[in-house]
């Protein structure tokens, strides 16, 4: 997907999901195809040349984490966000800087198998639809037997399976079956399987991430029984033979390859750390920025998949910046992010834009929404501009928290017709200036309320 997308058409296509921020858009995609130049590069270049880390500055809402994640998605990139004040406090939690590699590459794995489940889907069907047919129409299943004492004592500690009889009422049953699943008459047939259960996480106070994924892997798998559906059964053995049916030490092998060439960490709060912010007395913040350093210019982390270089990730830096300065971080680190943009905060203009523009906006969510009980919506532009000042007037006068406003806005707007819209099937409202108004001015207009419902 990189090798095919310009810097262009990059933020051409964040700008179908994320209003303005024109700079920040510019610098990530030129970032990413910087990646894809240094793979066509000789093999003696390439490892000279690392990837330029950003780091954004600006107030949280105005869309630095979703301009990253959001082109990471575009690219096909594994993406892994964290805060930096996870690590403040060194142990307490066993989350040391390094995890937040494992976790990119816990994504990067979860990317490859997908692509390779896509090659082996029609083979894992058959065998999927196989099983479904044995548990619509068992067998009878017969315990091993022993023709002596010792053979039974020899197989002691053995896990024997127990063989299936299958006779011919069987095999007659086991044939219709299989031809109303391929009819479709059976997606709604009730059917037991097993399931893996999901593992508590082995981590305790002081233990790192290699550890607990060790002794996690010593433990054994648990399976429960779960009754569903035959349509949503087939997907859970679908993706059970799926796995049998690939290599995982080429999943392994390629996701570590991904991670380390196109991977992208997002570090948030990265103002937290710097030492002019006033955050808790007592957390050594340049003891975070120490221990993140080697992380960013380039070291190896064990991980349970095998060793990942991360001198090629890609690291974005992010926070507001409103009380320390990027300076204020050690001379180190800043030198590891020498790309700044600073994100521009939201004004009203933003705000009627990210209500409208994007092909999903915060409005076509809540049409859709309504839509599914027979409700339909429509708005003024009166009522958009009205909402827009509300969201930069409250941002203004109460904490700024950009876009996020929006959501609390809408939903207060909304309260009661979502309230009723299940007996109001058939209807349609259109929503104005004045039913904006009715419903948002009396808490707008009195700063103790604004402050807490707004």
């Amino acid at each position: 997907m990189l090798a095919s997308l310009s810097p262009r058409e990059i933020v051409s296509k964040l700008d179908e999901d994320i209003v303005g921020q024109y700079e920040a858009k510019r610098k990530v995609a030129i970032a990413m195809r910087n990646r894809y130049r240094r793979m066509k590069l000789s093999d003696e270049l390439k490892h000279e040349v690392i990837p330029k880390n950003i780091l954004m500055i600006g107030p949280t809402g105005v869309g630095k984490t979703e301009v990253a994640r959001r082109m990471a998605k575009i690219t096909g990139a594994p993406f892994t966000k964290v805060e930096a004040t996870k690590y403040t406090e060194v142990g307490y939690v066993g989350r040391d800087v390094e995890s937040m590699v494992r976790d990119l590459v816990e994504t990067s794995v979860k990317m490859v198998k997908e692509e390779l489940f896509k090659g082996v889907r029609e083979e894992a069907t058959k065998l999927a639809n196989e099983r479904l047919i044995k548990l619509l129409a068992p067998g009878r299943f017969k315990e091993p037997t022993f023709n002596n004492p010792f053979e039974m004592f020899s197989n002691m500690g053995k896990t024997e399976e127990p063989v299936e009889e299958v006779d011919d009422t069987v095999r007659e049953k086991r044939r219709n079956i299989r031809q109303d699943l391929e009819d479709g008459r059976l997606e709604e047939r009730v059917v037991e399987i097993e399931v893996e259960e999901k593992q508590m996480s082995m981590m305790m106070p002081g233990m790192d991430n290699g550890m607990g994924d060790m002794l996690q892997n010593m433990m054994p798998k648990k399976k429960r029984k779960k009754r569903l559906p035959v349509k949503h059964a087939r997907e859970h053995l679908i993706r059970e033979e799926s796995e049998g049916l690939i290599d995982t030490d080429l999943v392994y092998d390629r996701a570590i390859e991904l991670a380390e060439t196109l991977g992208i960490i997002f570090i948030d709060e990265m103002d937290k750390i710097a030492m002019g912010s006033n955050s808790q007395a007592g957390v050594s913040r340049e003891g975070v920025q120490r221990d993140i350093l080697p992380i960013v210019e380039g070291s190896v982390v064990e991980t349970k998949y095998g060793p990942v270089n991360t001198e090629h990730i890609l690291f974005i830096g992010a926070g507001a910046f409103h009380v320390a300065k990027p300076s204020d971080l050690i001379p180190e680190l800043q030198g590891r992010f020498p790309i700044r943009v600073e994100l521009d905060k939201l004004k009203a203009e933003d705000f009627k834009r990210i209500l409208t523009e994007p092909k999903h906006s915060l409005l076509k969510q809540y049409e859709a929404l309504l839509e599914t009980e027979g409700v339909t919506v429509s708005y003024t532009d009166e009522a958009i501009e009205a909402l827009a000042n509300i969201a930069y007037d409250v941002n203004s006068t109460t904490d700024d928290i950009g876009a996020r406003r929006l959501h609390t806005i809408m939903e207060t707007l909304l309260e009661e017709l979502l309230f009723e819209a299940d007996n109001m099937h058939g209807a349609h409202v259109e929503i104005t200036e004045k039913y904006v108004n009715d419903k948002l001015d009396t808490i707008k207009s009195s700063k103790n309320l604004s402050q807490f419902i707004l």
